[in-house]
């Protein structure tokens, strides 16, 4: 008598079950055909409306090419500068106040550039350079501003940056490359900061050549120490045991001094400046507003709204009747 009720509970379960799986089998097949459906009709409505479509394409493609051929050819190019003293964060916003300039004459003033080069400049940004594993070496520029700063496997570099310029003359670029450098060089907390870090390296590179010369004395003061203390035994020069391997040490000691000190010297003769360039404006090989940059916006401007009047006028019967009905 007590086994029957658990073998309906059982039973009621796999129905159950069954009835679930059929439910979802059904509901996926009615999306199914809903979506074939809605392709099939977008298909024909399209078939049966080419023209009209067609038309607005070739209208959106020839707008395109009359706004390439009358607009101003402009040209983008991208800088990499090296950040030798100041964070990342701070120069990249200092550099970044260029964009909120709208007087070309006060952008000459501050780039150090002529009034004719300061109008050829469309538009000048700073971004930072991400380094994707955190291996040192640069992937990509995040133009957009939306890496993710919680990463911690695809990192901002925090030694160089990259400024993008919008130019209307490429033959200018060498001058506002030199005008960035300038107005960069001309901050003063900047000046300050980068003349502290030069006294610093000075002192350091003072203090390793100190503990260079005492390092080497010490080794030859060691090494007549050990010479003092070898030993004849029948005819054979024999070293007093652990000698050698506190020579070894000091060698050890003084290439360690010597690796620190040159990689001090590199920063301080090559990496003076606030900024170093480590990849120029290179000369771009075709136009940024060429027929594509005009098309991807013009055409769908078009198309979209006479996709909308047509959708309109195939369905005026039933959109009359909505209206009618309320």
């Amino acid at each position: 008598m007590s086994k029957e009720p658990t073998t309906k509970n059982v039973n009621n379960d796999e129905i159950d079950i069954f009835e679930f799986v059929n439910r979802i089998g059904a509901v996926l097949t009615r999306w199914t055909n809903a979506i074939g459906r809605a392709i099939l009709i977008v298909i024909v409505f399209l078939t049966r409306r080419w023209k009209p479509l067609l038309l607005t394409i070739i209208a959106g493609l020839g707008i395109s090419y009359a706004f390439k051929e009358f607009s101003p050819e402009v040209y983008t190019s991208d800088l990499v500068l090296r950040n030798n003293a100041i964070d990342n964060e701070q120069i990249i916003a200092y550099v970044n106040r260029i964009k909120d300039v709208k007087e070309k004459s006060v952008l000459s003033e501050a780039l150090g550039i002529s009034k004719e080069t300061s109008e050829n400049i469309m538009n000048i940004g700073a971004f930072w350079i991400i380094d994707l594993n955190n291996d040192s070496i640069p992937d990509h520029v995040d133009y957009y501003n939306n890496h993710n700063v919680y990463d911690t496997i695809n990192v901002r570099m925090k030694d160089r940056f990259d400024i993008q310029v919008k130019i209307k003359s490429v033959q200018d670029l060498s001058k506002v490359r030199d005008g960035l450098i300038h107005f960069i060089n001309g901050n003063p907390f900047f000046q300050e900061k980068n003349k502290i870090r030069l006294i610093q390296l000075a002192e350091s590179i003072q203090r390793i050549n100190l503990d260079l010369n005492r390092t080497d004395s010490l080794q030859k003061v060691k090494y007549f120490e050990e010479t003092r203390q070898r030993e004849t035994l029948n005819g054979q020069i024999v070293l007093s045991q652990g000698s050698n391997n506190n020579t070894q040490l000091l060698h050890e000691d003084i290439y360690k001094l010597m690796i620190q000190k040159q990689l001090l010297e590199i920063e301080q003769n090559m990496f003076s400046e606030i900024v170093t360039v480590l990849n120029d404006f290179t000369i771009p090989v075709q136009r940024t507003n060429n027929l594509s940059y005009f098309a991807v916006r013009i055409v769908p401007a078009l198309l979209i709204p006479v996709l909308l009047i047509l959708i309109f006028i195939s369905r005026r019967a039933a959109i009359k009747k909505i209206f009618e009905k309320y």
